[in-house]
């Protein structure tokens, strides 16, 4: 009855363990399997009592004192019926071709799996432990050790006789032993010791440190890092020491190495078993609780921990609860850990189970992002290490990604995601399209479908398309703008399109996508027609893009009304599609419009409209008279009686001053200035233009009896005129205003007219004195005569060839060079030569010459 109370107490432990597990956001470092096959068939019947590793195969002991080889499938190889009782150890060497076997009866035999080589002892004690040289196949290391009350090494000597020698005893049973290389390392009752078997020297003793655990009950775990670093677990005591080389001198009659402790900790659990993993330890722990119904102490499940060394504590990085079979009644000494270095492979060893744990790879990892629902981690993981993966495929976790999005609701992000993972299959793409619509997403859907590479049926398209348009125009309008047209057929959407404007035929939104579908078909005439009446700023991008000039010679006036500027620019742009001539026809009733036409005519080209100017000076007089007079000024072609005609029926004075002038009236000019505008400033500026002496008298006259015209006179007339003549005819005793100010400016303005003049004549004379010290300098310089210049007279070298004869030549400062006999005698009226080449030229007289003699 408390047998089966404390099974179902360690059931209930296990499932809690196991929910405890489902909800851990924390991955697992290891993962686990079951060694089954030939496994599964002995322990059915029999149970494990021992198993060691090699990298080509196992070996696993019984309690009916048989051995089994097994592949690491678990398979059964080789079958060896060792003894009636309980295997304890087994030991291979490193090269796998020898094996050390003991048992409970005392019996030890070491035998080459491949060759007859055998040895076989029994002894009158169990032998609990055998370990062989881990190069037994050499002949030199044909060494191994055994364990029961002493520990024994035996050594083959020559004829192939076999001696031993008690390495240690006296301290209670051997019960673990490990070699490694030139190392042995053994635990007794009292502590470890390692023996260095090159020296036959007992390098040290670690001793045990809870002593209160039975030895039989809590063996120590011995496990070897490297050649150097042994790793011993004891009860919940963890230590790692490190063989080291001592220093010659401090030798004397110490062994040559020692140990040193390089890190030591406690766990929560007693230690089963030990392995390396890298920098870090893999730990089997033997665990016993307590029911909280019952208050009694029960084994639980053991925990395969992952701990990260330090150097007196210890970093747990993983821990998990296995469930091996019959773990309710095994104890401590039940469980062996066991590892391949090579392959990183953990074996859990238990009476009645084998579990194998293994690091686990890329596809463990994306199985547990997918169990944990992380599909987007699970993604990124399998595109980065896409080439190691074997059992997923990127596609399947893509798949599975937005299934769970659209669960979740979140169908906006499901369908982004589709243009990564679904790429260029238009299968999966239809696929999913039917999907969104079968739960009413099409539009979130809609702005990732792909529109070129691939393109899927137009049945796809037109079915988003229908979608929108029964619920959203302005969506609707979006997808027409975006898509390009040949993805769906653009007459059954032009026709959708058309049945809704029968519903409601003023929707801009719906008239506009319909003329940006008669675009696609490349109906332009209907297309702008609704441009026009929508007055949409694209219909002159419409007209441009194809060409749709002839169309639009009747609808000028339109264009106008809807953008003037936008029109006019149009029109003058492909003047050679639509002529001056049908524009200003067709203009003909709104005048407004044919001057705004007319006017950027006349800016572009003076000339091209020249037909047309009589008929603008009438447009300018009546819709734009600030640019009349400009237009008066630029234009050659307009005739001056006619717009003299237009501008006096307006009393347009400013225009009229400008004709009259023009026409060569001045005098009727200046006298509407003077007696239309009263503008006396005006009147001085247009006499200034005209420079006529005339003028200035008939402005003077019209002045004289009026003060502020003289006054403006006085300050403007004395660079033009006398002031004197002005200053005369002002009648004594009339009033003007300012004009001892006036008279003051006109002598300022004479004195700076005096000291303008001095100033020009003191700079014109140092420029001629400056000028003339420049040429006398020049002439002053010598002049350069070689063999190469000749006389201009006659031709002949300046230079005799015989530089001794006696020679005479003339050289002027115009570089012409004559022998003195060559030119004409001097008369004594005239004493001065000239050049006679400059001279008959007319080039002038030459310089003063230099005569050369020698």
């Amino acid at each position: 009855m408390a047998e089966a109370e404390e099974q179902e107490t360690g059931s209930l432990e296990e499932s809690t363990d196991e929910s405890e597990e489902e909800e851990s956001e924390e991955e697992p470092k290891l993962k686990y399997e079951r060694l089954s096959n030939g496994v599964t068939e002995i322990l059915q019947k029999d149970a494990a009592s021992c198993m060691t590793v090699h990298d080509k195969f196992l070996a696993l002991g019984t309690h009916y004192g048989k051995v089994y080889l097994l592949d690491v499938q678990g398979n059964i190889t080789q079958k060896f019926d060792i003894s009636p009782v309980k295997i304890n150890q087994i030991s291979l060497d490193e090269s796998g071709e020898h094996m050390g076997v003991c048992s409970e009866d005392g019996k030890v035999q070491v035998f080459g799996l491949y060759s007859g080589e055998e040895f076989h002892e029994t002894f009158d004690c169990p032998i609990k432990i055998i370990a062989v040289h881990p190069h037994f196949v050499r002949s030199s290391c044909k060494q191994f050790v055994t364990g029961g009350k002493k520990l024994l090494l035996f050594e083959r000597s020559w004829m192939s006789r076999w001696k031993s020698s008690v390495l240690h005893e006296g301290e209670g049973n051997i019960r673990s032993v490990k070699w490694r290389g030139h190392l042995i390392a053994w635990a007794n009752n009292m502590g470890v010791k390692i023996f260095d078997i090159t020296s036959k020297q007992r390098i040290t003793n670690v001793p045990r440190d809870d002593i209160s655990l039975r030895p039989d009950m809590y063996p120590c775990s011995l496990c070897w890092k490297d050649n150097v670093t042994l790793i011993i677990g004891w009860g919940t005591s963890v230590k790692i020491c490190s063989v080291k080389e001592r220093h010659a001198s401090e030798m004397r009659d110490l062994p040559s190495r020692y140990v040193e402790i390089v890190s030591q900790f406690e766990t929560e659990f007693y230690t089963s078993g030990l392995a390396p993993l890298c920098d870090q330890l893999v730990v089997l722990s033997y665990v016993k609780e307590v029911s909280e119904k019952t208050e009694r102490e029960y084994c639980a499940r053991p925990r395969l921990d992952i701990i990260q060394p330090l150097s007196e504590t210890c970093e747990e990085i993983s821990s998990d609860a296995l469930t091996v079979r019959g773990f309710q009644e095994n104890e401590c000494r039940d469980y062996h850990l066991e590892y391949s270095e090579g392959e990183s492979l953990f074996y859990i060893v238990s009476p009645r189970d084998v579990v194998v744990a293994k690091e686990r790879d890329q596809d463990d990892h994306i199985d547990w992002l997918l169990e944990k629902k992380k599909y987007e981690e699970a993604l990124m993981a399998a595109e980065i290490s896409q080439k190691n993966i074997k059992r997923h495929k990127i596609l399947d976790i893509g798949l599975a990604y937005i299934n769970h999005l659209v669960e979740k609701g979140e169908y906006d992000i499901a369908a982004r995601k589709c243009q990564k993972i679904l790429g260029k299959n238009a299968a999966l793409w239809e696929y999913e399209v039917y999907k969104f619509k079968e739960i009413g997403q099409l539009k979130a859907i809609s702005p990732y479908l792909p529109r070129g590479d691939p393109v899927l049926k137009p049945l796809i398209y037109e079915m988003i398309l229908h979608e929108f348009l029964e619920s959203d125009y302005e969506g609707f309008a979006t997808l027409i703008r975006e898509w390009p047209g040949d993805l769906y057929n653009n007459s059954v959407i032009v026709q959708a399109v058309r049945d809704h404007l029968k519903k409601d035929s003023q929707n801009r939104t719906l008239l506009k996508t319909l003329a940006e579908l008669y675009t696609y078909d490349k109906n332009y005439g209907n297309a702008l027609e609704i441009y026009l009446t929508l007055r949409h700023k694209d219909v002159f991008q419409l007209i441009h893009k194809h060409n749709l000039f002839s169309s639009i010679k009747d609808k000028i006036v339109l264009l106008m009304d809807f953008d003037s500027e936008k029109a006019v620019d149009m029109l003058l742009d492909n003047e050679d599609k639509i002529s001056i001539t049908k524009v200003v026809e067709e203009l003909e009733d709104r005048p407004e419009l044919q001057h705004v036409y007319l006017h950027k005519l006349f800016k572009r080209d003076h000339h091209k409209g020249q037909r047309y100017h009589e008929k603008q000076i009438s447009l300018y007089a009546e819709f734009d008279r600030p640019n009349l007079l400009p237009f008066l000024r630029d234009s050659i072609h307009c005739p001056l009686e006619k717009a003299l005609e237009i501008c006096q029926q307006r009393n347009f004075v400013a225009e009229t001053v400008y004709l009259l002038s023009r026409m060569g009236n001045s005098r009727s000019a200046l006298k509407m200035i003077m007696e239309e505008l009263h503008d006396v400033d005006k009147a001085i500026e247009f006499a200034k233009e005209q420079d006529d002496g005339e003028l200035w008298e008939d402005l003077i006259l019209y002045s004289i009896d009026k003060p502020p015209f003289i006054t403006g006179l006085l300050n403007n007339i004395g660079t033009h005129v006398d002031p004197i003549l002005l200053i005369h005819r002002i009648k004594e005793g009339m009033e003007i205003p300012n004009l001892r100010d006036s008279l003051v400016k006109i002598l300022q303005d004479y004195n700076l007219q005096i000291l303008l003049r001095e100033g020009c004549k003191k700079i014109l004379v140092a420029d001629s004195l400056s000028l003339l010290k420049k040429m006398h300098r020049t002439q002053m310089k010598g002049i350069l005569v070689d063999e190469e210049n000749i006389c201009e007279s006659c031709l002949s070298p300046i230079l005799p060839s015989d530089a001794a004869k006696p020679f005479s030549a003339v050289v002027f400062h115009c570089r012409h060079m004559f022998h003195k006999e060559c030119l004409p005698m001097t008369s004594m009226n005239s004493p001065v030569q000239f050049c006679n080449t400059c001279s008959a030229n007319h080039r002038g007289p030459g310089s003063a010459m230099l005569d050369m003699k020698k």
